[in-house]
């Protein structure tokens, strides 16, 4: 005869459900989070990418800033993703190298992604991330 005969396990599993839901919320949100970031970078990356190849094929620096500022706000448009603030930075310094030397174009593209909506303690209601990416020019081209 068993000495715990009498003990029922009445209970057991709203206990484990009280213990085990909460948990498995916070991995939830950790995961959209972290997803969230991870396209975030990666539609960050390619606004970097395409400003600073719109800005390599322009004729003038006046033009690349604005062709290169443009190219970056349309990536991030059309991955829906909203910056607050958004910053984008076309460095087009080497323009006034003469023709037959080498140069380039920068781009950088800052963006703050929030978090907001995925209410999780601890983590932080946004997070700014960054890509820089150098598109060369021409080195046969003449620019201004």
């Amino acid at each position: 005869m068993s000495a715990y005969r009498g003990l029922d396990e009445d209970g057991s599993i709203a206990v484990e459900f009280a213990i085990l839901v909460p948990a498995f919320v916070l991995l939830i949100a950790v995961a959209a989070v972290v997803g969230r970031q991870t396209v975030a970078q990666t539609a960050i990356e390619g606004a970097a990418h395409d400003a600073a190849r719109a800005a390599s094929i322009s004729r003038t620096a006046a033009t690349a800033q604005a062709r290169g500022d443009e190219a970056a706000r349309s990536v991030l448009e059309d991955h829906g993703l909203h910056c607050d603030p958004v910053t984008i930075t076309v460095d087009t310094g080497q323009f006034a190298r003469p023709v037959g030397q080498p140069a380039a174009v920068t781009a950088t593209v800052s963006c703050s992604v929030a978090f907001s909506d995925i209410a999780v303690p601890g983590m932080p209601g946004n997070r700014t991330l960054s890509a820089t990416f150098t598109s060369p020019l021409d080195v046969y081209r003449s620019r201004s």
